[in-house]
């Protein structure tokens, strides 16, 4: 369950008070426990009395799973994939409504998903939340639906969803959208992406074929397409999942899904797109329970990682993180945030959108229709007496201005630009029209990064790199010596792919003394580049080539990114 959403419900009831949830919440974040454990912890309540709680709130009854059997008539009005995709368990049948068991109660959309999918009224109970999972695994555990199966429906069904979308009015959309066996399928299209670890999924229309791609490690996959003419249907159930407009096709659309998948709780950011054969959808998947938003975890190497950690304790100054789309530079600018989110400290972020909310820090997500810019949210933050502030972007003059302004008058900034490498954020700060003595009076430091496949353990196996391969790296035989390279072969756990998760790449810029003389005389990239790496800096192709003889990564990655 959603924990401040719980947390809330407690003190509505009366159980806890206003100052005591701060210490719950604080505790949830720092342990990792769900508020029930946290609870049972601090002796507040036992399992039993919240759940007894949650169930009085709700109206409804509590039920101990313990030793239930559930009987297969009951098993047969769920089928697996739903029961696995919103955490459901059927445990009775009351005036033809189906009395669910719920691992997320206080969700009123998974209601309404189960009642669409199904047909019929939806009577949720409340259980532990342990016991449903545990009774999911046991009852549904063999019985996986696969995309074949939920296609074959689709046809049996008699209806030919799709077809004539010109005619098609509002409702007729609405109810398509709405029909058991599409919102079956678009759940199983969901539930596939995160089991697979993807961060996007991509939903694209064409003239005579529908795509559905999943991003996974920084690569796109294609599934089994549907057919082309489930296009609408499909696309309007996205829509309709993240309260958007489905009669707007005409416009670009912003949305934001929350689900429970596979046993935890899943943020989809939802972005549509009209092309000239409908509308494109992508959904960014934002999963809190594989991100971990601590420094330690991000693998810098040992000298960067406390030279960042003693950046971002310094009471003013500008940390600028560098790289392209998707490199992790939010990853890591919410792990210097989490670090630095202390009682004694003022934290404001300005981002576009917000993607990882953080307890204790006020988080601003900019709106640019309305007039809510970057520059305007900072000169508001000004005003809101802070000790430390992120920019989601630097992306003009007037916001790269008041970021110096904010670290002159004594305020940490964090924030990101678009470069290519760590020297490239100093020189494009000056194109910009920024002033050169304010740059160099107020950066500390720029780190450049990039995200690199990590070659799969199951199927590692060592090779001999060819000479031509070499000289792309700009090295010789001589170079290497006798050190190991690796490359992954293909296996079931990594798709065939021979790479399962990423891993950083990093190159940190200092700006030491003679790099601020430079900045002051305006000196280009690649004088400050070569004057950085005199004085130490470790580049981003040095950083990979580090990574290919630690067997972590290989030579085409490297030679990609660097």
């Amino acid at each position: 369950m959603n924990n401040p959403q719980v947390v809330e419900v407690l003190i509505e009831r009366g159980i806890i008070q206003t100052n005591q949830a701060d210490d719950i919440m604080q505790e949830v974040n720092n342990t990792g426990l769900s508020v029930v454990d946290v609870l049972a912890n601090m002796e507040i309540l036992t399992p039993d009395q919240f759940y007894h709680a949650i169930a009085q709130f709700l109206d409804t009854s509590y039920v101990d799973l313990k030793g239930f059997e559930v009987p297969p008539e009951f098993l047969r009005l769920l089928p697996a994939g739903l029961a696995k995709l919103h955490g459901a368990l059927p445990v009775g049948i009351e005036d033809n409504a189906i009395v669910v068991a719920l691992v997320d109660p206080l969700n009123l959309q998974t209601i309404e998903d189960l009642r669409f999918a199904t047909g019929r009224e939806i009577r949720p109970v409340v259980a532990a939340v342990s016991q449903i999972e545990e009774a999911i695994q046991k009852y549904y555990g063999a019985d996986v639906s696969n995309m074949d199966d939920v296609l074959a429906q689709l046809n049996s069904t008699g209806v030919e969803f799709g077809v004539g979308e010109e005619a098609k009015n509002e409702a007729d959309v609405a109810a398509e959208a709405n029909a058991a066996p599409i919102i079956r399928y678009v759940d199983l299209v969901l539930q596939q992406a995160i089991l697979a670890r993807a961060s996007d999924i991509h939903f694209e229309p064409f003239e005579t074929e529908f795509k559905i791609r999943y991003r996974v490690d920084g690569a796109l996959y294609e599934m089994a397409p549907p057919p082309s003419h489930l296009a609408l249907p499909v696309i309007s159930r996205v829509k309709v999942m993240s309260n958007l407009n489905i009669a707007e096709r005409r416009l670009p659309q912003d949305g934001r899904i929350q689900k429970h998948i596979g046993g935890k709780q899943v943020d989809l950011r939802v972005s549509t797109l009209p092309t000239q054969h409908g509308e494109s959808v992508v959904l960014r998947v934002l999963d809190r329970s594989t991100v971990n938003l601590e420094l330690e975890s991000l693998g810098m190497p040992n000298n960067i990682l406390e030279y960042i950690k003693r950046t971002i304790e310094k009471p003013n100054g500008i940390f600028i993180v560098t790289g392209p789309t998707g490199a992790g530079k939010t990853t890591t600018l919410y792990s210097c945030l989490r670090r630095i989110n202390t009682i004694d400290a003022k934290l404001l972020t300005a981002e576009d959108p917000v993607e990882y909310e953080i307890e204790g820090i006020m988080q601003v997500p900019i709106h640019e229709a309305i007039g809510l810019t970057f520059a305007r949210v900072l000169r508001a933050f000004l005003r809101q007496d802070p000790d430390r502030i992120m920019i989601g972007e630097m992306r003009d003059l007037e916001t790269a201005q008041i970021a110096i302004q904010a670290s002159l008058t004594g305020h940490l900034v964090l924030s990101t630009l678009h470069t290519n490498d760590a020297p490239g954020a100093v020189t494009r700060l000056l194109d910009m029209g920024t002033e050169p003595f304010l740059l160099s009076a107020t950066l500390e430091a720029v780190l450049a990064q990039r995200l690199l496949r990590k070659i799969c353990l199951s199927c590692r196996s060592q090779y001999e790199p060819s000479d031509s391969v070499l000289m792309q790296l700009g090295l010789s035989a001589h170079d290497i010596g006798d050190k190991d390279f690796y490359y992954g072969r293909g296996c079931d756990l990594c798709n065939k792919t021979g790479y399962k998760g990423r891993k950083g790449i990093y190159e940190l810029l200092d700006i030491s003394d003679p790099l601020r003389e430079m900045i002051n005389h305006r000196a280009p990239t690649v004088t400050l580049k070569q004057k950085a790496i005199e004085l130490g800096m470790v580049t981003l192709r040095e950083d990979g080539l580090r990574n290919i003889y630690d067997g972590e990564t290989t030579i085409e990655e490297v030679l990609k990114y660097t």
